[in-house]
């Protein structure tokens, strides 16, 4: 019988959702309710009127890089729905709508890039006056990609309101807050056209979220509520790596092309690299501005350095031709190493500690901001959390050393104590319950060690907190998809045994929690994908509930890896050895399956998504079907059909038949000996996980 006391009972939570900081509530009502807190129908009319009077996006600067980006990406999402996109820019302005064509067709097919395009119509005008037929496509909603000149913007949105008082605005400026433009942000992250997220700032004088991040959610795409303050977050980081690199350039006059390698090393990023993908003379100029600012408000930590300068206005490139880039080694000793640490982190950290002081995001949001925008391995505060405070200190201190200036200004160690409460110690799991129903949350799409602590302390309060029944899910925010194990975490393991076992042992311990350690346990899958680890993980609950469209599946040995978390024993023992044909077909081709065609042996229940969400909560709360038995004992592995070719397989084989002959109490350590052994060896080492390894870390 479903628990009816859980319907209307007051929710307590680990840390605040993030869902929550756009309106929308919290995850677990979204099981409670059956449905999400808005439809993509319901948005769109919010913003753009009902069918029949639906009004128009209006994108001014349409051409530059991030118009005619942003035209792409909610020009794709709003044409279903009827709501016209007009495409506003300068006469003579080049074409970078017509550049985005073939990336459409590639997303959609032709006739999907086609259908896409005609509902485009593109104006031009004086940069004064708006032109008249303008009129005639009813604006609803102006994105203001023009040129990060203030003045200009200003004047722009002048002449919007004079014609249209009630419109909707937001500028994708990256770096001015909203108090000095007049109007709310929107900043895209880059690249433009297909990364989801968006710094979200409201317009001066409001303070509950608009309707504009959750017509951003309902689309598809990744709002982001920040704090109105000069450049926000993502450009505070990409900018401030990018200035912590220029200064190491000029401490020790290494090219810039080879600064980069030693970032992507330490902190994950290529910001050279970046700034010329988007376009130098462009991509100089926005990050000039933004440390121009910043330098002004907060001294010498941001104040951009000359050379910064002179390419803001030559517009070089910051990557010389490769005939021009000999592949030679640039060895550093310790010291040397040490002081090149110091020069990246240093910074990072005293940036993490300034955005803490000035709450600029929910940490979550921050965080994720560094990862998902600015490529950072660790976002700023997983970064500053892993220091620990006294470390943080250090190389702060270390920095402030070889950069003294920096040390007179946005330095706030104290505001590092956050990291130790619950919103810093759980970035990218929460938890809640109702007091009879838990949920767990994953906001990070791919599993890390950090992932796997935080899953734990979550598991942890819950038990406390005396729930016995949990879903486990994405965020229904940070994460549209989970896609499986972070695979920077083998790289120890290429070289040593022993560290593929851990990982493999100590996140397998972990999985097993859902299984042993609740009632009940339902797994809930949305979005694009469930993959590898990520899916590994979730097979332990008892149930697994997924929106129909969602694939699933394992791709290890495309990598090559041997599957870690016990997906080469766990679906086995919870199906019949008839359906064990589909999951060796899912563990040796790498090819994934829909949910919908998983019901029964792989999964438990697949439907449409408000169906799949309604199905989650009857049988966290006790309805439903009975649950798939798990063999605890040895399984006779007879009727597993002979590996494919090739030393991947073998091991995978090798690995299914030792895990499934012993007792599930023994089974973890064979699967963990077995993935851990396949490591070291040359198959995985030549393969993705190697070459990507070789690529990060060879200098």
């Amino acid at each position: 019988m479903t628990l009816a006391t859980t319907a209307n009972a007051p929710i307590t939570s680990l840390r605040a959702s993030t869902l929550s900081t756009l309106g929308l509530g919290s995850p677990l009502d979204c099981f409670r309710r059956g449905r999400l807190p808005m439809t993509p129908e319901e948005a769109v009319s919010a913003v753009f009127g009902p069918p029949d009077r639906r009004g128009s996006l209006v994108i001014s600067g349409a051409s530059g890089i991030v118009g005619a980006g942003k035209t792409m990406q909610l020009g794709s999402r709003l044409e279903p729905f009827g709501v016209r996109v007009v495409a506003l820019d300068m006469p003579g302005a080049p074409d970078g709508i017509g550049r985005q064509y073939p990336g459409l067709v590639r997303a959609f097919g032709r006739d999907g890039a086609d259908r896409v395009m005609s509902n485009i119509t593109r104006l031009t005008y004086d940069g004064k006056s708006l032109p008249p037929q303008l009129r005639e496509f009813d604006p609803r909603f102006l994105l203001e990609a023009i040129p990060e000149i203030l003045d200009v913007k200003r004047s722009h949105y002048e002449a919007f309101r004079a014609e249209y008082p009630d419109l909707e605005i937001r500028s994708v400026t990256s770096g001015f807050p909203a108090r000095e433009l007049g109007v709310g942000v929107a900043h895209p992250a880059f690249p433009h056209e297909i990364n989801k997220m968006w710094e979200m700032v409201e317009e001066p004088g409001r303070d509950e979220p608009s309707k504009i991040p959750a017509l951003l959610w309902a689309l598809g795409l990744v709002p982001v509520p920040v704090a109105d303050h000069w450049s926000f977050v993502l450009d505070v980081i990409f900018c401030g790596v990018t200035q912590a690199a220029i200064r190491y350039h000029r401490a020790s006059n290494m090219p810039y092309w080879k600064i980069d390698k030693w970032v992507r090393k330490i902190l994950g990023p290529n910001p050279f690299r970046a700034h010329d993908a988007i376009g130098a003379k462009g991509a100089n100029f926005l990050t000039w501005s933004c440390l121009q600012h910043l330098g002004e408000h907060y001294g010498e930590l941001f104040t951009p350095t000359t050379e910064l300068v002179e390419r803001k206005e030559s517009g070089q490139n910051w990557y010389p031709p490769n005939h021009l880039r000999p592949m030679v080694d640039w060895e550093l000793d310790a010291a040397e190493q040490a002081e090149l640490r110091a020069w990246l982190v240093g910074p990072m950290v005293q940036m993490a500690s300034l955005m803490l002081e000035e709450e600029r995001a929910h940490p979550a949001l921050a965080n994720a901001i560094g990862e998902t925008c600015a490529q950072l391995s660790h976002g700023v505060l997983a970064l500053a959390r892993g220091l620990g405070l006294e470390g943080s200190r250090q190389v702060v201190s270390d920095y402030h050393q070889l950069h003294p200036a920096a040390a007179e200004g946005a330095w706030f160690p104290e505001a590092l104590t956050a990291l130790d409460g619950p919103a810093g110690q759980q970035l990218y799991v929460n938890a809640e319950h109702d007091g009879t129903v838990g949920s767990l949350t994953l906001s990070r799409e791919a599993y890390n060690w950090d992932v796997d602590a935080e899953l734990n302390r979550a598991i942890d309060w819950l038990k406390a907190e005396g729930i016995e029944r949990v879903i486990l899910s994405g965020d229904f925010h940070l994460a549209t998809q989970l896609v499986g194990a972070d695979t920077a975490e083998f790289f120890p393991a290429l070289d040593d045994e022993e560290q593929g076992y851990r990982v493999s042992h100590a996140w397998s311990t972990t999985a097993r929690r859902l299984h042993d350690e609740f009632a009940t346990s339902v797994a809930f899958l949305h979005g694009k994908r469930c993959l590898g680890g990520m899916l590994e993980l979730v097979l332990h609950c008892h149930y697994v509930v997924a929106e129909s469209s969602v694939s699933l599946g394992f791709p290890e040995i495309t990598l090559p890896v041997v599957p870690g978390m016990e997906g080469c024993h766990w679906p086995f023992r919870r199906t019949t050895a008839d359906h064990w044909p589909r999951l060796s077909e899912l563990l040796f081709s790498g090819r994934p399956v829909k949910a919908a065609l998983a019901e029964g042996w792989l999964i438990d229940r697949a439907a449409p998504l408000d169906e799949a969400l309604a199905s989650a909560w009857e049988l966290a709360t006790g309805d439903g079907i009975d649950r798939r038995p798990l063999a605890e004992g040895a399984v006779e592995t007879s009727a597993l059909a002979a590996a494919p070719e090739g030393a991947a397989a073998a091991a995978i084989h090798g690995t299914i038949v030792a895990s499934l002959s012993v007792p599930l109490a023994e089974a973890l350590e064979q699967q963990s000996r077995h993935s851990g052994r396949f490591m070291p060896s040359p198959e995985c080492r030549g393969g993705v996980v190697g070459q990507t390894r070789n690529r990060v870390e060879r200098v």
